[in-house]
């Protein structure tokens, strides 16, 4: 008998949790359902399942406590390169979306949409295609995919001090928290700066700002309007992240 399918719903609204679980259960009745409230929990949920019983999908909050907007899909990508990720979010703007795909999304889902695209998107993302909604080009898209790259050649450990710097933290608070000396932290910070190809921590900051997601509106839950336009998936998908 095949085992069943992990799920990771992360997001730090209980009944958010409870809504999409309900939906992913009615549309994969096998799946097993892991839940999370932060990023924190997350990592401890995928990194204490290791092969071969891995978390084989994470719906994922751009706005729980950790995540720091996109910088928190930046280092799960880092972390656990395998792991394919949806961004489920009420920020449904064209420049929210195309961050989630340069950023390493395998595909994206407004909380506003029904629960049959919720579906579509998880199928299509398991069955390794990307499921992004239909959105325009952001101007400033170009400016993305070179901190994206950037952002590659950290290591997990320089994305958190990465992450931290840009909260505005010192180096003994950073060294506090990550349980190193201040020494290692120095050091992480000149590679950091190195590889962002940034001069100072105030110019790491800035590049920091454009991981950010605006706060969005509270909701419910997914409702069930007419349906919106169908997601881009597959070649389309692919297209539009190598352009």
């Amino acid at each position: 008998m095949a085992e069943a399918r992990r799920i990771l719903i992360a997001d730090d609204h209980p009944m958010m949790r409870s809504a999409l679980a309900q939906l992913v259960t009615q549309a994969l009745p096998d799946t097993a359902l892991l839940e999370a409230a932060t990023l924190d929990q997350v990592i401890a949920a995928v990194g204490a399942r290791p092969s071969p019983a891995p978390v084989d999908l994470l719906l994922l909050d751009l706005n729980m406590p950790g995540m720091n907007g996109f910088g928190g899909l930046v280092l799960l990508r880092a972390e656990f390169p395998a792991l394919p990720v949806i961004v489920i979010s009420a920020s449904e703007d064209a420049l929210t979306i195309s961050r989630a795909l340069d950023y390493g999304a395998s595909g994206f889902i407004p909380k506003s949409a029904p629960g049959e695209r919720l579906a579509e998107a998880i199928g299509a993302v398991l069955a390794g295609d990307l499921w992004f909604p239909e959105h325009g080009e952001p101007s400033e898209r170009a400016e993305d995919i070179d901190l994206a790259t950037r952002l590659t050649a950290l290591t997990p450990q320089q994305l958190r001090v990465f992450m931290m710097v840009a909260e505005g933290r010192l180096n003994k608070q950073i060294a506090h928290e990550l349980a190193v000396t201040e020494a290692t932290v120095k050091a992480h910070v000149t590679m950091i700066l190195r590889k962002l190809g940034v001069g100072n921590r105030t110019q790491a900051v800035i590049a920091a700002a454009r991981l950010l997601v605006e706060p969005p509106q509270p909701v419910s839950g997914p409702v069930a309007p007419a349906a919106p336009p169908a997601g881009a998936s597959g070649s389309a998908a692919r297209a539009a992240r190598r352009d």
